[in-house]
């Protein structure tokens, strides 16, 4: 049975166990809860997911390195990323996702990207030849990138 963690929960799980990091468009009311079919998805697994969507966000944070709870959050999110055997990365094509593009750039050559880029994203191109230059595959919906995180974590 899978074992999912959200923030502020620690990232304390056997770093042996396959994980994923659910990466991608979260705008409360543009992209739907895609990482709870994941969550679904993956809960036959032995694996560790890794799920930044927040049940208890508050959007008053102030967008500042002052602010101790957006701190906290932007760490645990780049601390699961750097600790994830596995980033599942979803662009929904109603947001802007810009945080999602940032974490692109950072971890476009770690090898343990999977991109899923539907048409109509408003800069699907750039995500395109990022994929393309550093070998991240990219798939076309998210029931694909569920099949391809599966079978990373599965070990293929």
């Amino acid at each position: 049975m899978a074992l999912i963690l959200k923030p502020p929960a620690a990232l304390a799980f056997d770093r042996a166990l396959p994980s994923v990091f659910l990466a991608g468009s979260i705008e409360m009311g543009q992209a739907e809860d895609w990482q709870s079919q994941f969550e679904l998805g993956l809960r036959d697994t032995n694996a560790v997911i890794l799920n930044p969507r927040r049940d208890d966000w508050d959007g008053s944070w102030q967008q500042s390195i002052s602010d101790p709870n957006l701190r906290a959050q932007v760490a645990w999110e780049l601390d699961a990323q750097e600790a994830a055997t596995c980033i599942a990365m979803y662009f929904h094509p109603s947001t802007k996702a810009p945080i999602t593009l940032l974490e692109l750039g950072l971890f476009a050559q770690s090898g343990k990207l999977v991109a899923c880029c539907p048409d109509g994203y408003w800069r699907k191109g750039n995500v395109e030849i990022v994929c393309a230059r550093y070998g991240v595959p990219m798939v076309q919906t998210v029931a694909d990138l569920l099949l391809e995180a599966r079978r990373r974590l599965a070990g293929g």
